[in-house]
């Protein structure tokens, strides 16, 4: 077996660094940009008078950042060559956001709001699978020249793990002579609606409560009339850009279904694997620079007249992180080339569960090893003028988002037990 990162990945790598070093750095140091950044962060990125969206000027800050890394053939790297991208493996993308990561805070990559000059792109796999050739040519080239942004309008105030459930509903109707659907219902925690001009909207259109089958995207546009934003619910993490909104008597055309009538829920499972293996390379890449900051701090900190690293009460706590870290990055790299050497269709049937295992396990260790750091700094680690608290309180929404970590616990028990996946049957009794 090879564990050695290919030679091309690690030229890109180096490619990477010296365009931040030359590109991003500068523009992050410009105008004062470093008070998104610095303990003025929170405040600086939150328009707390308007609902606690982002800043005009911050999300100006991030387009400026993506515009140049687009210039240079950096922000498309995971897309398709044929718009525009390189055709970004999982395991370069794994690689390339764990380093990132390690870095620290930065405007390379601050995935508060999901930006990196190395974008994630889960729209284009779903468009690629599901969409028709309008709409892939609309949504997925519309979407990297910024002419279209789609939200993802699958949760509901009553229903999130559990979809099946949902409440939102769509029938059928005719509407001056054009064949559509009239939605209505509720939707929570849909990101990025005050820039999407659509959402893609889950409604059931058939079946009964619980059935898998039976619900159906729409791209909806936003605005549309009977889309309201009731309200910019708050969270642990700021600014905010996650909505309350209903929809009453919203009526779109048939064009507007994106991918199968009555298979919705399978569209919103094409592209989770993906966004799942790169957040845990993420998670993982961030636990380690908690780890390697404390270790610094340690070596540096003399209480009572010798090092903090001294003690073993710092040594022992650090060491485990460090073990679970380089354990973990094992299992996400061999996940993420797994992922590479077989059809996409096949990842949810055979390996569905190590992408679990890597995402619920990174995120997990991502805040222990932010928790722990702020530990190790004392006062200096629990305040803003050092990153741990905004690093914790980021990856904390990931323990939730993407699939709660016991949804994902419970996919993992499903493989292990026969349920679902490779072992399927195997404790089957007779």
């Amino acid at each position: 077996m090879d564990f050695t990162i290919p030679e091309d990945l690690e030229k890109y790598y180096e490619e990477l660094v010296g365009f931040i070093e030359t590109e991003i750095i500068p523009l992050e140091q410009q105008d004062d940009n470093i008070r998104f950044f610095d303990h003025r962060r929170e405040y600086a990125r939150t328009d707390f008078e308007k609902g606690g969206l982002p800043r005009e000027d911050w999300e100006e800050l991030l387009r400026e950042a993506r515009k140049r890394a687009d210039a240079a053939g950096h922000w498309r790297f995971s897309a398709p060559k044929k718009y525009g991208g390189k055709d970004g493996s999982n395991l370069w993308m794994a690689v390339i956001r764990d380093r990132f990561a390690q870095r620290g805070l930065g405007l390379h990559n601050d995935l508060q709001n999901e930006h990196s000059i190395v974008g994630n792109f889960p729209f284009v796999e779903m468009f690629e699978q599901w969409g028709t050739e309008e709409q892939k040519q609309e949504f997925i080239l519309g979407g990297f020249e910024g002419k279209r942004r789609v939200a993802f309008g699958l949760t509901e105030p009553h229903h999130g793990s559990d979809a099946t459930h949902m409440e939102t509903k769509a029938v059928r109707e005719t509407r001056d002579g054009v064949d559509g659907w009239r939605i209505d219902g509720e939707k929570m925690w849909i990101t990025g609606m005050h820039v999407a001009t659509h959402c893609a909207m889950f409604a059931r259109t058939s079946g009964e409560d619980g059935d898998a089958s039976g619900i159906t995207c729409f791209l909806v546009p936003n605005p549309i009339e009977g889309l309201e934003i009731e309200e910019w619910l708050w969270t642990f993490n700021m600014p905010t850009d996650h909505p309350r909104l209903s929809v009453n008597n919203v009526w779109v055309p048939d064009s507007a279904i994106l991918g199968v009538e009555g298979r919705g829920l399978s569209l919103a499972q094409s592209f989770v694997h993906q966004n799942r293996i790169r957040q845990a390379a993420s998670s993982c890449g961030a636990a380690l620079y908690c780890v390697e900051e404390s270790v610094k701090y340690a070596r540096e900190r003399k209480p009572f007249g010798q090092e903090l690293a001294r003690n073993q009460g710092i040594q022992f706590p650090l060491v485990e992180l460090a073990t679970q870290c380089e354990m973990l990055r094992l299992l996400i790299y061999k996940t993420a080339w797994e992922m590479d050497n077989m059809p996409h269709e096949e990842i949810e049937k055979t390996i569905s569960d190590k992408v679990s295992m890597c995402n619920y396990w990174a995120n997990r260790l991502v805040c222990e090893a932010a928790d722990r750091a702020m530990q190790v700094h004392g006062g200096i680690g629990y305040s803003r003028h050092k990153p741990f608290e905004h690093i914790y309180r980021h990856h904390r929404r990931y323990r939730i988002t993407e699939g709660a970590e016991e949804i994902q616990m419970r996919k993992v028990g499903a493989y292990l037990f026969g349920y679902l996946g490779p072992r399927r049957g195997k404790f089957a009794s007779g």
